[in-house]
């Protein structure tokens, strides 16, 4: 088996264990938070599209907040992120969250050192009211080395299709690895708890931090797994009939 049908054919079978999740989750309520934060370019967008490509979309979400608006901007700083939290039987995946106030916006210069302390000074106490109120919450760290992060850069910039992934602040950040790295890491150390840990994915290998990321969330969960109902599909009376539109409407030509 080739290596990349041998990374196919481990990413199904976590893709069923997820599904296995998604069914756990409604069946017993639960609801579950996984916040994926990393340097640029490590790999968050296609971690999640892995994690929730075969899931429903009814059962498991994608919230990635762009830029505050002025309103948001005068709210208490979790605000916008409440209503994003998850219902009862659902999974909420954060393509980053509110740990921008910790890394991305200081190192930036997008909040003031005041807002920023308050940030780190009431985030654990955010975190702890969440996980009372029996939210399960993950938090995961992709990180990469520099060289493999200028070859990803490089590899968006020549390519038309992977152009748009590179935003004004992935170019000023690069001038401030060692910068977010510190900030990273003081991030960890005050906001990493027993009921919102931290875990460090190694993401300088996409396809195998994908694989170990996915696995590690499973194996952090109880067990999952929930009996699932065969389905019989009962033969149809008569023979198939072809789908024709009696009504008058614009046809889509045939371009192959």
């Amino acid at each position: 088996m080739g290596k990349k049908k041998k990374y196919e054919h481990e990413l199904e079978a976590l893709q069923i264990e997820l599904v296995g999740l998604t069914r756990w989750l409604r069946q017993t309520g639960k609801r579950m938070v996984v916040i994926l934060e990393g340097r640029d370019a490590a790999g968050k967008g296609g971690t999640i599209k892995a994690i929730i490509d075969k899931l429903d979309t009814r059962a498991a979400r994608v919230v990635a907040l762009g830029k505050p608006s002025q309103a948001e901007e005068g709210q208490w700083y979790f605000q916008r992120y409440v209503p994003h939290l998850p219902s009862a039987g659902e999974l909420v995946l954060f393509d980053r969250s509110w740990y921008n106030r910790a890394v991305v916006e200081p190192a930036m210069g997008f909040c003031t050192p005041e807002q920023y302390e308050a940030f780190m000074a009431a985030c654990p106490t955010f975190e702890k009211l969440l996980t009372d109120d029996g939210i399960l919450l993950f938090k995961y760290w992709l990180t990469v080395d520099q060289a493999v992060q200028e070859e990803r850069f490089a590899e968006r910039a020549d390519d038309p299709l992977k152009r748009w992934k590179l935003s004004p602040v992935d170019l000023k950040g690069r001038e401030k690895y060692a910068q977010m790295g510190k900030l990273r890491d003081v991030m960890i150390e005050r906001t990493h708890a027993k009921h919102a840990p931290w875990f460090i994915a190694d993401y300088n290998d996409q396809k195998t931090g994908r694989l170990n990321l996915i696995r590690h969330l499973l194996d952090q969960l109880p067990d999952t797994l929930c009996p699932e109902s065969e389905i019989e599909l009962p033969p149809l009376e008569g023979k198939p009939k072809k789908d024709k539109v009696e009504v008058k409407a614009e046809k889509v030509p045939k371009a192959y």
